[in-house]
């Protein structure tokens, strides 16, 4: 779906950052037939545009080298879409979380900021001015979804209801509780656009995070190719009932994401 603009609270941008720019835009122009537009910030650095059929679907950076001596991995951020990226912040540090960098403009395309969450998860905000973020969304080789594993389920649901006016509703299908995140569309009908569930003891030692997911024609046919170029299958492909067949990767250089091959219900 091609989109001219987010409402507020949905996520609006995913970027990668990378120790290997090249070698990233080569796996992932190679796995989703992404493009890339080369944009100059800095003497010696570039950023990544993605674009899918000439629109902007994510983009890439290489992390620092202040980062990578840190231990910062490679990751793929989301960034939520908000109508006051100051206003967010003040929320976000009443609300319990904590400003990693505070608001500051992106040339004239948008004003943002990092933080994190009480639970420990990292997220970015946007305040688009020139640029709005994805210009198509839950289409074959786009962002479809956004997935925070945590420890603390109650706390993640209350902080981001508090600061970015989302409803989060949970089930249990089969033992397994999930709960889907809500904001009102453009049309004032509920959307869900992402999810949260409890990090099981079989990932002790990660810490709470958000994870994108992509939409793909072939769930199982995307995974055998990615491994085949260096990419390691965490999850195997599996099937959620009556949603689709998913499985969570690490790219070459080891940034996390997800695909999904949504089930067909027309």
């Amino acid at each position: 779906m091609q989109v001219t603009k987010h409402v507020p609270g949905v996520f609006c941008w995913v970027e990668l950052g990378t120790s290997d720019q090249q070698a990233a835009r080569q796996f992932y122009g190679e796995m989703f037939g992404w493009t890339a537009n080369e944009i100059p910030v800095g003497p010696d650095s570039v950023y990544t545009m993605f674009k899918l059929n000439d629109l902007d679907v994510a983009a890439a950076y290489t992390l620092s080298s202040e980062e990578l001596s840190s231990g910062i991995p490679p990751y793929w951020g989301l960034y939520i879409n908000v109508e006051n990226a100051d206003a967010s912040a003040k929320a976000i540090a009443a609300a319990g979380g904590k400003l990693l960098v505070e608001p500051f403009d992106v040339f004239d395309v948008g004003r943002m900021a990092i933080a994190q969450d009480p639970t420990g998860a990292h997220f970015k905000i946007w305040q688009p001015l020139n640029h709005i973020g994805v210009s198509v969304i839950n289409e074959n080789n786009t962002m479809c979804w956004g997935e925070l594993a945590t420890r603390d389920l109650e706390t993640s649901k209350k902080f981001y209801s508090t600061v970015f006016g989302w409803n989060p509703q949970t089930k249990e299908d089969d033992g397994m509780r999930y709960t889907e995140i809500f904001v009102n569309g453009a049309d004032g009908k509920p959307v869900a656009f992402g999810g949260m569930y409890v990090m099981m003891p079989s990932m002790e030692g990660i810490p709470p995070h958000w994870l994108p997911y992509f939409s793909v024609a072939d769930c199982d046919g995307f995974v055998e190719k990615a491994t085949s170029l260096g990419a390691k299958a965490h999850v195997p492909p599996m099937d959620i009932p009556n949603v689709g067949r998913f499985s969570m990767l690490t790219d070459p250089q080891g940034a996390a994401f997800a695909v999904i091959t949504l089930k067909d219900f027309s």
